[in-house]
């Protein structure tokens, strides 16, 4: 299974940006799927994220400002980000819980391998 991220790039404060992300390869069905950042000197955070039935979460700090969303039958994953802050700035990861095969234990989490985000004040 292969997550390809696109969409990141250098944006002013309080502009807007929105990321992309595919799964594909062997798949059975997609579970939750999220977006993650780590900004430098940081741990990785969830910024996001949305299961198969569509159900939200969000950081704190992005409440009211990104918005999630997916599309199972292509099994992207998407993120809007509006009024962009600096500290918004860091590398953004794609994540999908993917089954790849019908035994209990043929699933996995899946990682992409990142898109840069620069917010400029």
């Amino acid at each position: 299974v292969q997550l390809q991220a696109s969409g990141g790039g250098l944006e002013q404060a309080g502009g807007s940006l929105r990321l992309s992300c595919g799964a594909s390869g062997s798949i059975v069905s997609v579970y939750d799927m999220g977006w993650y950042r780590q900004a430098p000197g940081k741990q990785r955070e969830l910024v996001a994220s949305i299961t198969r039935g569509g159900s939200t979460n969000y950081a704190d700090s992005v409440k009211g400002r990104f918005t999630i969303s997916r599309d199972n039958a292509k099994n992207t994953v998407s993120l809007q980000m509006n009024s962009l802050k600096p500290e918004d700035t860091a590398v953004y990861y794609c994540k999908a819980d993917t089954r790849t095969g019908w035994s209990a234990a043929a699933w996995s989490a899946y990682w992409g391998r990142g898109t840069q985000v620069t917010v400029s004040s």
